[in-house]
């Protein structure tokens, strides 16, 4: 599509990520320079450094899903840039949290990610299952985006929108399952090596079924906090508001009337740790009732109010459509990179490169792509036969 470029891969761990790194060169290297100037700029930390300090992540991620390190290298490969380039940009946001941890005993100062919604059948006007998101980052990564379309064996086919070199961020499966994400923050997250927050997002992507998302995102010591949002169209979604931890860390919530709305501060209470979304990301519950008004003034989520709820401009410029403020240095001005609504039951992906208010959507057809068969619902539709 135009303005977003499309990466498609195939074959195993390796093989996927070296040809990620050789068709996306230009744009991983600038990634790796882009975020050596976001480290200098927010933490003071030279970019050896940060490498050094992503390589403590190898061995967590390895004891669980080997095959993405190995995905990592081939994309540091493909590219031919280090991997503990791809390594750092992988665990940007862990990494981050530890040099502003050692630099001054607090929390980051990040830029917000995201005004995300799911609607599920009894919600929407076609019956169908809807859910997307708009991306918030920092303006360099309206250059460094892209589209990844990845064929694999024994792991459902998936497409995700994500910055170069990066393993996943939003976007849905070929078994039905579709996830939008929120960054959020509390007094736990200082960096300690776990799983990183990009990697939990690959996991949910591989992930068949809502029992098999939920328990990627338990299975291992996550290393910061996040909102997952899950869909699927069995018609379930869920909001999983995680902090750094194991499985008990961990707070779910379903929404009301089939309606899940999640910008970036917590809605559960934590308790295991200070909650400082709202100081970090201050402009966070403004965008979420915002959301729940425009929601709530229909009778039914159509892909016309999505597109409309992801326009809106409330509290400009720091809207649920972010534009850059001005007031700010350049390295301190944030924006929406991409907005997506996706349509799982008929694999239909509306993508836009920019702010929603100007930029259109294209609608990207995945029917196809996406139409591997899961297995369990081959064993389901033998079980029935039968």
């Amino acid at each position: 599509m135009q303005g977003i470029p499309t990466v498609r891969v195939e074959g195993g761990p390796r093989e996927r990520g070296r040809q990620y790194g050789e068709s996306a060169r230009e744009l991983v290297r600038r990634s790796i320079e882009a975020y050596e100037g976001v480290f200098a700029h927010y933490a003071g930390w030279d970019w050896q450094t940060v490498g050094e300090h992503a390589q403590r992540y190898v061995a967590p991620i390895e004891a669980l899903w080997p095959q993405y390190v190995e995905e990592i290298r081939g994309i540091a490969e493909g590219a031919a840039v280090e991997f503990a380039d791809v390594m750092a940009i992988n665990t940007r946001t862990e990494v981050l949290f530890a040099a502003k941890a050692a630099q001054a005993g607090t929390h980051a100062t990040l830029p917000p990610e995201c005004s995300a919604f799911a609607a599920l059948p009894e919600a929407t006007a076609d019956g169908g299952t809807l859910m997307g998101q708009n991306w918030d980052w920092l303006l360099h990564s309206v250059d460094t985006c892209i589209l990844l379309e990845a064929r694999q064996n024994g792991a459902p086919d998936f497409v995700t929108v994500v910055e170069a070199g990066l393993l996943a961020k939003t976007g849905m499966n070929s078994s039905g399952l579709g996830l939008c994400t929120n960054a959020l923050c509390c007094g736990a997250d200082r960096g300690e090596p776990g799983i990183p927050y990009h990697v939990v997002l690959r996991a949910i992507l591989d992930a068949e079924t809502m029992s098999d998302a939920l328990i990627a995102i338990q299975l291992g010591v996550r290393s910061s906090s996040a909102a997952y949002l899950i869909a699927h169209t069995d018609g379930l979604a869920v909001a999983v508001e995680a902090v750094p931890g194991d499985h008990t860390k961990l707070h779910l919530s379903f929404g009301e009337d089939g309606v899940l709305l999640h910008t970036n501060h917590f809605l559960s209470d934590i308790g295991v740790a200070r909650d400082v979304s709202t100081f970090v990301f201050p402009d966070s519950p403004f965008r979420l009732d915002r959301m729940r008004r425009i929601v709530g003034d229909d009778a039914a989520v159509s892909l016309e109010l999505a597109q409309r709820l992801l326009a809106d401009h409330a509290n400009y410029p720091n809207a649920i459509c972010c534009h850059p403020d001005t007031r700010y240095d350049a390295p301190e001005q944030w924006a929406t990179v991409a907005s997506l609504i996706m349509e799982l039951d008929a694999r239909v992906l509306h993508l836009a490169s920019g702010q929603p208010c100007t930029a259109p959507y294209a609608r990207l057809d995945y029917s196809d792509f996406l139409g591997k068969p899961s297995p369990v619902a081959r064993r389901t539709t033998a079980t029935h036969a039968r």
